[in-house]
């Protein structure tokens, strides 16, 4: 079991929460559908930046989610349809305990906690993000996961009638994510379902959302349904759309460019569009803590 995490971070890191929800905006749309989902991350903030905040107005209108559009400000317009009381996560395969698991007996049997972290978009932006949640590990042990497992699946909610999205192919609906075992039961990854004390909104991945602050963005899946544990490596959406661009891992990796451009460095959202760019630090600043589990791994082929 690795060690627990130790929190570098303090409130005065803590991205505004305006900025927050609307990234994109001040990203300019920048390498649009990269980075579908927003994660966090714990890590040294090494540079202190001053963090802009938008007004909450402007960053509201901007998100991206592509179940409800591939527009800025689509999610906004749309999310509210998506209907998150009641709801369950279904978790089966290689589990003791299959079956659904009802939202509030998995809240009511977790210790909700606040967890400062950073967040890493593929896209070459960061924040810092205070996120509530507990870990996933936690909830796995619920289901009771069998020796022979390797690897965690996780699956989005696909409901056409709700998320206009999918009646596109964007992507081969429905978004679908994956973890190796010992990734999934890491103590730093969890399952968030509150941001600043409140509950998710809906444009943000509401009512419960992966989070995995050593890897880029896309990984933190969002409103998730279900939890497949398996002795195979699961498909994941954006691999699926760009094997070329977008590996399994996904880690946080300064040495390794995207196709398309550098991963060196990253623009803290909230400083400006033009703000000085600042080093990527490796596995977003938990190498300390990660980096063990992928001893004897190539990192610039096993991206």
């Amino acid at each position: 079991m690795a060690q627990r995490w130790k929190n570098t971070l303090k409130d005065h890191h803590v991205t505004d929460e305006a900025v927050f929800m609307n990234r994109r905006q001040l990203m300019g749309g920048t390498a649009a559908g990269l980075g579908l989902a927003a994660v966090g991350a714990t890590a040294s903030f090494a540079q202190s930046e001053e963090l802009v905040a938008s007004s909450y107005e402007d960053i509201t209108e901007y998100n991206n989610y592509y179940e409800f559009g591939t527009g800025k400000d689509d999610p906004a317009k749309y999310a509210d349809a998506l209907i998150t009381e009641p709801w369950s996560v279904t978790i089966d395969g290689m589990v003791d305990k299959p079956g659904a698991y009802a939202f509030e007996d998995i809240m009511a049997a977790m210790t909700i906690e606040e967890r400062i972290y950073r967040f890493r978009c593929v896209e070459a932006w960061s924040m810092v993000i205070p996120w509530n949640g507990f870990e996933l590990a936690d909830l796995l042990d619920m289901a009771g996961v069998q020796s022979g497992a390797k690897y965690v699946a996780f699956e989005t909610a696909l409901r056409p009638d709700e998320m206009p999205g999918v009646k596109f192919p964007v992507l081969d609906w429905p978004y679908v994510e994956g973890l190796r075992l010992d990734e999934a039961v890491h103590p730093l990854t969890m399952m968030a379902t509150g941001i600043y004390g409140k509950d998710i909104p809906n444009q943000n991945g509401a009512p419960l959302r992966l989070v995995v602050p050593w890897k880029y963005g896309f990984k933190s899946i969002k409103s998730v349904v279900r939890i497949t544990l398996t002795d195979k490596q699961p498909p994941t959406s954006w691999n699926k759309a760009n094997a070329r661009e977008y590996g399994f891992y996904s880690n946080v990796n300064p040495e390794v460019d995207h196709p398309r451009w550098s991963q060196a460095s990253e623009r803290v959202v909230g400083g400006g569009l033009f703000s000085k760019r600042t080093p990527t630090l490796m596995m977003n600043g938990y190498a300390d803590e990660v980096m063990e589990m992928y001893a004897g791994m190539d990192l610039s082929k096993d991206i």
